[in-house]
């Protein structure tokens, strides 16, 4: 039976994996902690396996060395009854159920309002059949850790709305419904939903006809937006901004504080101050803003950075003038005594680090790939080749997740700051 050979072919990558590691654990007080497995159950928007990327690189950047296992099981078109994959018992059977997660996030309802206004009927149904996946989860797996997310938003901000109201108000309702439901079942809640249409909003009142790019067709989000997605999730599971912190008295030369970091070997002459730092997390992988005008505008109108991207450098104590900021050999900028004694924000420039945490998002992405392809074959009746060639994905998919652990790893960097004439 196919049911039969594809949780076998599942538990060639199942969570369980995770468990036999013995990581370096997550800081305390996030909520995802090593061994866990996390399945992303949702529709297209969820298929995309953009937000969950950034989740997942998310974890890999800020604690590398941690073992957590991430599953995107979002299929294109679903609804609380399933789609082109399958009925909503069987998906819940294949594509959650058989990786055994401990922590477990839902967003579906972008299809489920049928792109109309609101109308009671598909209400209830919506709500009688999002029941019946939480229960179900539930029933299956007790002790999972759930988040229901609120859909996304339908883009009414940036363009008008196609009917009174416009269909993003009936995902709102939606959105109500699931947070009576968080409430009634003790279970955490994301909005993915507001601050997307903040955003929305302050990038129309920035450029309005760029802003209608952030979400192109009006349902699926576009990159830069996906990460305010993930940025909401990662707050509720206790996400903090601090990637590192450093502040160095120059006149003595001393470390006075570090967060996150060691740093050793400083070393003072009459122009320029040295060290060795090794960091314990990185930046967040995204794109120079010169490259990707559409993350630009979204920093812009969020406050992404400010909530999980801050990567402090701070250094009292300098004799005036300006001076240049390398790491391994390379500039990654000239500052004043006073940019530097208030602080800057490595996270935004061009660093060793950055490029070390978009590697980890490249090693990400091909993940995804070989992911999607192993999930189209397991979704689909198997002859014996397609059997084979998921197995064979499977092992690929381990030796994807190795080079991500392996990439993400803390790096000693050499840092230098001179004094230009």
């Amino acid at each position: 039976m196919r049911n039969a050979y594809f949780v076998v072919l599942c538990l060639l990558f199942t969570c369980g994996m995770a468990q036999s590691q013995q990581p370096t654990p997550p800081a305390e007080g996030f909520a995802l902690k090593d061994g866990d497995c996390v399945v992303f159950y949702g529709d297209s928007i969820t298929e995309q396996r953009l937000y969950t990327s950034d989740v997942e690189e998310f974890v890999l950047t800020r604690f590398p060395g941690s073992k957590i296992t991430f599953i995107q099981a979002g299929v294109g078109g679903d609804r609380v009854s399933g789609g082109r994959a399958g009925p909503v018992d069987l998906r819940l059977e294949r594509d959650l159920f058989a990786y055994h997660p401990t922590v477990v996030t839902i967003m579906l309802g972008m299809n489920d309002g049928y792109s109309r206004p609101y109308d009671p009927g598909i209400f209830e149904s919506y709500a009688d059949g999002y029941r019946h996946i939480v229960d179900a989860i539930q029933s299956k797996l007790p002790g999972t850790r759930f988040v229901l997310l609120k859909p996304s938003p339908y883009d009414d901000v940036t363009r008008e709305p196609q009917f009174e109201n416009g269909y993003n108000a009936v995902l709102q309702r939606f959105g109500e419904f699931m947070g009576q439901l968080a409430a009634n079942k003790h279970l955490q809640l994301a909005d993915l939903n507001a601050p997307v249409v903040a955003a929305l909003t302050k990038a129309k009142a920035l450029d309005p006809a760029f802003s209608t790019t952030l979400v192109p067709d009006r349902v699926h989000p576009g990159a830069g937006v996906h990460w305010l997605m993930a940025e909401t999730l990662l707050k509720v599971w206790g996400a903090v901004p601090l990637v590192t912190s450093a502040t160095i008295d120059a006149a003595k030369p001393a470390v006075a504080e570090v967060l996150n970091a060691q740093i050793t070997e400083l070393h003072k002459d009459k122009n320029s101050l040295t060290w060795l730092e090794i960091d314990q997390a990185l930046p967040l992988p995204l794109p120079a803003k010169e490259s990707d005008p559409f993350m630009d505008l979204v920093v812009r109108s969020s406050d992404l950075i400010e909530a999980l991207d801050q990567e402090m450098l701070r250094i009292h104590g300098l004799a005036p003038g300006n001076y240049e900021l390398r790491i391994d050999g390379q500039s990654v900028g000239i500052f004043d005594h006073h940019q530097l004694a208030s602080g800057i924000n490595l996270a935004l420039l061009e660093t060793p680090m950055l490029q070390q945490s978009r590697m980890v998002a490249f090693d990400t992405e091909r993940r995804n790939e070989i992911d999607k392809a192993r999930a189209g074959l397991i979704q689909q009746e198997m002859s014996a080749i397609s059997r084979t060639a998921a197995a064979e994905l499977a092992e690929f998919q381990d030796h994807a997740v190795e080079q991500q652990r392996k990439d993400a790893r803390p790096i000693r960097h050499r840092y230098s700051l001179s004094l230009l004439p």
